[in-house]
């Protein structure tokens, strides 16, 4: 099956030349399946993984709609679980719409007071479209200042992950707002019960597309090692040492551990900062244009990255922790091999977490290459998922040795 051409959509000429510009050629499967559908003026569900291109499947119909109505006015709201992506995507729409006139606005926290003056006053003129978190839209929504009657669009981006952080309530809130005359895209990349729930309420018999759910890239290479936690520096360490990779991310479990793990690569002159809550939103977004723009090569953070950031070329993921969620593996990795390129994943499996690895492999429907451990490194734990725990930690063992020993002495001195 031939891919369909960028040339051959039938988009405003301003907008095709924007695509192109951003160096598009081809459509992705999702964007296939989904822009005639958008075109058409339907609902829509969409499931698929991160890194599929997605954002540009509803951005292209929705501004080639806003280019050729005659009357412009706040035509569309994306809600967005995170700040990062809601930065992203109206860095997006800005490159889209290059050659086009379409104005755009993120709404977020977490910023100044300048900040806030700035998104009302955007809001309160008529911007065409704005990308918001939750939270933020329903301050300024409470200000009655925002005016959404004609409002013709409404997109729900990583909507299973608005729902994981609890936004439900406030998505529900935000809908009352709008007019129940809209089109609605809901798009996510699980699709459990609560968005199936979600779906009923919010949208009008919708059709459905399903890309590769649940299944990482195939121009990813996935490999891990057994190590135990005391052997984890070492062996990033070595592969970063021994590896050529572009730009790297590391994900750790705990805020705590991106700073840890900062200050013992800072000891190695290696070019790293740490993504977290704790850094204010100037900070989050000089790291992130450092680390696009290639003046930074490694950034080490929680799954607050799996699903807030778009960056090419990123040669290499480590998994220094493994995630809760078998779902979020699949979204860390998605980071490298995007846009039909190549990259490594690489993910730490200690001594209790066997089993956890195994849910993930179940779900992608393929087993990861365990690595030998460097030499130097001594041996890690053994890959046994059919047993809970099958390695004891080593400070249990240690533990558990010398109370043997104490009962042995007091038994000897009877």
């Amino acid at each position: 099956m031939n891919k369909i051409q960028i040339q051959e959509l039938d988009f405003d000429r301003g907008l095709l030349d924007g695509i192109q510009a951003m160096g598009y050629k081809s459509l992705t499967p999702i964007q296939e399946l989904a822009i005639p559908i958008i075109g058409e003026g339907k609902d829509l569900i969409a499931c698929a993984q991160t890194g599929t291109g997605k954002t540009a499947a509803y951005l292209l119909p929705i501004l080639n709609r806003i280019i050729r109505s005659e009357k412009r006015h706040l035509n569309t709201l994306i809600l967005a679980p995170t700040r990062e992506l809601a930065i992203q995507i109206d860095q997006q729409v800005e490159a889209l719409s290059y050659f086009i006139q379409v104005s755009s606005m993120a709404v977020y926290g977490g910023g100044t007071g300048a900040d806030w003056d700035q998104q009302r006053k955007a809001l309160k003129m008529g911007v065409e479209i704005v990308i918001a978190t939750p939270g933020r839209l329903i301050a300024m929504l409470t200000t009655g200042e925002i005016n959404f009657k004609d409002l013709q669009h409404l997109v729900l981006d990583e909507a299973d992950r608005m729902l994981d952080m609890g936004f439900y309530d406030d998505i529900v809130r935000i809908i009352s707002y709008l007019p129940k005359q809209r089109q609605t895209l809901l798009f996510s990349a699980t699709m459990p019960p609560k968005i199936r729930k979600l779906a009923k309420v919010i949208l009008n018999n919708p059709a459905e597309v399903n890309v590769a759910i649940s299944k990482p890239a195939e121009g990813v290479l996935q490999q891990a090692y057994m190590v135990y936690d005391e052997q984890k520096v070492g062996l990033l360490k070595h592969l970063l040492k021994e590896g050529d990779y572009n730009n790297i991310i590391i994900f750790c479990s705990t805020k705590q551990s991106t700073k840890t793990l900062e200050k013992e690569l800072h000891k190695l002159g290696i070019s790293v900062k740490a993504f977290h809550s704790d850094l204010d939103q100037k900070e989050r977004e000089e790291i992130m244009l450092k680390f696009k723009n290639k003046e930074l090569k490694i950034l080490i953070g929680t799954d607050i990255l799996s699903r807030g950031i778009d960056v090419e070329g990123i040669g290499l993921v480590i998994n220094y922790d493994i995630p809760p969620d078998p779902e979020d593996y699949i979204h860390r990795i998605g980071r490298t091999a995007r846009a039909e390129r190549t990259g490594t994943a690489i993910t730490f499996i200690n001594d209790q977490s066997s089993r956890k690895f195994a849910g993930i492999e179940k779900l992608m429907g393929k087993d990861v290459p365990k690595i030998t451990l460097p030499e130097h490194l001594g041996t890690g734990p053994v890959y046994n998922p059919s047993v809970k725990n099958a390695n004891p930690p080593r400070r249990f063992n240690r533990f558990r040795n010398k109370n043997k020993d104490r009962k042995f002495s007091r038994e000897k001195t009877k």
